[in-house]
């Protein structure tokens, strides 16, 4: 393989006597420069893009979340709490209450989701970072901080005592709501706006927090009763151990989700358009190997004496067969490697300098990921090792 190999070299970095075959591998290589390149500049400013989208759902999911297996409600009694905060694992948990309600403000209505939430969910959520206007729950008043996309609807600011937010939700019960039982149809309490939050359009547009005991009364619920119960981890537990013990908790009658499963559809949506990008800019940069392919065939072309020289002195038709292979292999490489390189280098730049601005405050994200060089490596060289085995295969054709 020494043979082929120093061959293979010499044909690569001599130059030609024909400039057009200097030309052809010089476009050759700019080709695979700018695949590779391309490449991993597109999945590291994918990874960024999807790191972003998730950061601000990781500000409201916990990591894990036990709901009811039947019905809307879970029961948890004094025993149990005490055996959630022995296990080992579970830094912090809080009891929860969701329902959908009706937001009523001066002569403007939305429906959005009411969350009661106890004092231990600052510590599972960080919910309160999110507050751009007014100030997180206190325990003065009845309050609630609702979302910056429900307070554009509404029109609704903080701490406006002349106009209270009312939140109404229908009394469980089979009768039809008419407009002669409207108003007994309806549990209603007024509160005030304390605090308005923002972590992305569908949450703001979707939750109000409040109390955990204001919305037990809104929703006329036992004492033991919630909706969810959300658990903040150890960050070096295993989580699957976690939920294996909450579960017995609960004696199997509670599901239990981690934060990806919460986010399920958005992680499947990502991991498509993942794929589809890489499918893409892999199509393209197939189409840029092709230059490799028609490089080599040239240089086979070009040197046609030398090849029935070697063949004369002895070298085989696979040794002349793994010169060009060989160096359809160097050229990608170097291409590719190089490519690679400078990709690194402007993506660290991009996370350090800020060169690319969505807006004036906001750089454009990108996560450097030894999985995304893996894949640009791995999808370089098998292309290229494709691409080297046809054209080299055109060698044989120059012995007769």
């Amino acid at each position: 393989m020494k043979f082929p190999l120093y061959i293979a070299k010499r044909y690569l970095f001599t130059k030609s006597k024909s400039n057009a075959i200097n030309i052809i591998t010089i476009i050759a290589a700019i080709g695979v420069f700018a695949g590779a390149f391309s490449l991993f500049v597109v999945l590291s400013g994918f990874s960024g893009l999807r790191d972003f989208s998730l950061s601000f759902s990781n500000e409201f999911d916990p990591d894990l979340k036990a709901f009811p297996k039947e019905g809307k409600v879970i029961r948890i009694s004094e025993e149990q709490i005490i055996r959630l905060q022995q296990i080992e694992g579970v830094e912090s948990f809080s009891k929860i209450i969701e329902e959908r309600v009706i937001l009523t403000y001066k002569s403007k209505e939305q429906p959005a989701y009411i969350k009661g939430v106890d004092e231990e969910y600052r510590r599972v959520n960080q919910i309160d970072s999110a507050i751009v206007f007014g100030t997180w729950l206190t325990n003065s008043e009845p309050q609630v901080v609702i979302g910056n996309g429900l307070s554009r609807l509404l029109d609704v600011g903080t701490f406006n005592y002349q106009n209270l937010l009312k939140i109404m939700v229908p009394k469980p019960g089979k009768a039809a709501i008419t407009m002669t039982n409207l108003q007994d149809a309806f549990s209603a309490r007024q509160t005030i706006v304390s605090g308005i939050y923002s972590v992305n359009e569908e949450l703001d547009d979707k939750y109000v927090f409040t109390h955990l005991n204001f919305a037990k009364d809104l929703l006329n619920l036992d004492e033991n009763e919630y909706s969810a119960i959300e658990f903040k981890l150890h960050p070096e537990i295993s989580t699957d151990q976690v939920t294996e013990e909450i579960k017995k908790v609960f004696d199997g009658n509670a599901s239990i989700k981690t934060r990806a499963e919460l986010n399920d559809a958005l992680n499947k949506m990502l991991n498509s358009e993942n794929l589809f990008v890489y499918l893409i800019f892999t199509l393209v940069l197939t189409i840029a190997l092709f230059n490799v392919v028609g490089s080599i065939i040239v240089m086979i072309l070009d040197k046609r004496e030398n090849i029935k020289t070697l063949h004369s002195l002895g070298a085989t038709p696979n040794q002349i067969k793994n010169i060009f292979f060989l160096q359809g292999m160097l050229m990608t490489g170097l291409g590719g490697i190089i490519g690679l390189a400078v990709a690194v280098i402007l993506i660290i730049l991009q996370m350090n300098y800020d060169l690319v601005m969505i807006t004036p405050n906001l750089p454009y994200p990108v996560a450097m990921e030894v999985e995304n060089i893996f894949i640009v490596l791995i999808t370089i060289f098998t292309l290229g090792l494709i691409a080297s085995y046809i054209a080299a295969g055109r060698s044989k054709k120059a012995l007769s």
